[in-house]
C-alpha cells in the first residue's frame, strides 16, 4: 500500500494513455472501425494483419519521438504511410491517403471512453482529499484534450501539460519544470507522478525531484529509478489533511 498524504503532497500528476485511459483497448476499437470502413480492408485480409503491420512501425516512431529524434508531424506523416507501402501500395497513393487515415484514426480514438480500472475512483478520492490533479502527457494536444472530455475526466483535471506546449517530451525535466510553473507549486517534493512508462514517466519525475509511482498492471515492467510500484489503483491510500483547532488562551 502506498500512502498519498495531503500534508506531504499538493499535486498528483498522471500520464494519460494506459494510466488513466485504457489506450490499448481504445486504440484497438478505433483501429477496428477504421479498418472496416476505409481502404485498409482492400490491402489487408484481416484487421490483425493490419495491426501487425502498423503497430511495430508506430511504436518505433514513438520511441524516436520520445528521444527527440523526430517531430510530431513527421511521426504522423509516416506511421500510416510506411505500413501501406510495405503492404504493396504505391508510394504516391500511400502518401496521398495516409494523412486522412491518420486524422480519421485520431478522431475515432478521441471518442473512445474506456478507463483503466479504478482510475475514476482514485480521482474522486484525491479530489475529496483536497489534492490538485494534473495530466502530463507526450500525446498530441487536441487529441488528448478530446480524450479527457470523452472519458468524462474534465471535472477532475486542474492542469493539463502536454509535450507540444513547450516542444520537449518526457523524460526531459523541462516539461516537469513547466508543470510546476503551471501549478504554482515550485517545490518538487510536493509533486507526485503516476505513470506506466519507466523510461518517460518515472525517469522524468525522478530526475525532476518528484515522487514517482509506476503503474505495472501485468507485473512485466522493470524500473531502475527510486520509485514505488503498484499493480492497481486500489493500492494507493489517500489521506486528507486534518486541521487541528487552535487552543484558545484563557
Amino acid at each position: 500500500m502506498i500512502e498519498l498524504d495531503r500534508r506531504q503532497y499538493d499535486v498528483i500528476w498522471f500520464d494519460l494513455d494506459d494510466t488513466l485511459i485504457d489506450f490499448r483497448l481504445n486504440s484497438h476499437r478505433a483501429m477496428e472501425s477504421l479498418f472496416r470502413e476505409t481502404v485498409l480492408k482492400d490491402y489487408f485480409k484481416e484487421v490483425e494483419d493490419w495491426w501487425n503491420a502498423y503497430y511495430p512501425v508506430n511504436n518505433r516512431l514513438w520511441t524516436e519521438y520520445g528521444n527527440g529524434e523526430i517531430s510530431a508531424d513527421f511521426l504522423r506523416s509516416e506511421r500510416f504511410y510506411r505500413p501501406l507501402v510495405n503492404s504493396g501500395m504505391s508510394e504516391s497513393e500511400a502518401r496521398e491517403i495516409a494523412p486522412s487515415l491518420d486524422n480519421d484514426y485520431l478522431y475515432r480514438l478521441s471518442k473512445e471512453k474506456s478507463l483503466i480500472p479504478g482510475a475514476l475512483n482514485l480521482l474522486q478520492r484525491l479530489r475529496e482529499a483536497g489534492f490538485s490533479i494534473g495530466v502530463l502527457s507526450n500525446g498530441f494536444n487536441p487529441v488528448q484534450q478530446r480524450k479527457i472530455e470523452s472519458a468524462g475526466l474534465t471535472s477532475f483535471i486542474d492542469y493539463t501539460v502536454l509535450s507540444e506546449d513547450i516542444g520537449v517530451t518526457k523524460p526531459d525535466t523541462r516539461l516537469f519544470e513547466h508543470a510546476m510553473d503551471i501549478s504554482g507549486i515550485v517545490s518538487p517534493k510536493r509533486h507526485v507522478m503516476i505513470g506506466d512508462n519507466p523510461s518517460t514517466d518515472i525517469r522524468g519525475a525522478v530526475d525532476a525531484g518528484w515522487k514517482a509511482i509506476l503503474l505495472d498492471r501485468y507485473g512485466l515492467l522493470y524500473v531502475n529509478h527510486p520509485a514505488e510500484k503498484i499493480a492497481n489503483f486500489e493500492e494507493i491510500l489517500v489521506k486528507k489533511r486534518i486541521f487541528s483547532p487552535k487552543k484558545v488562551q484563557k
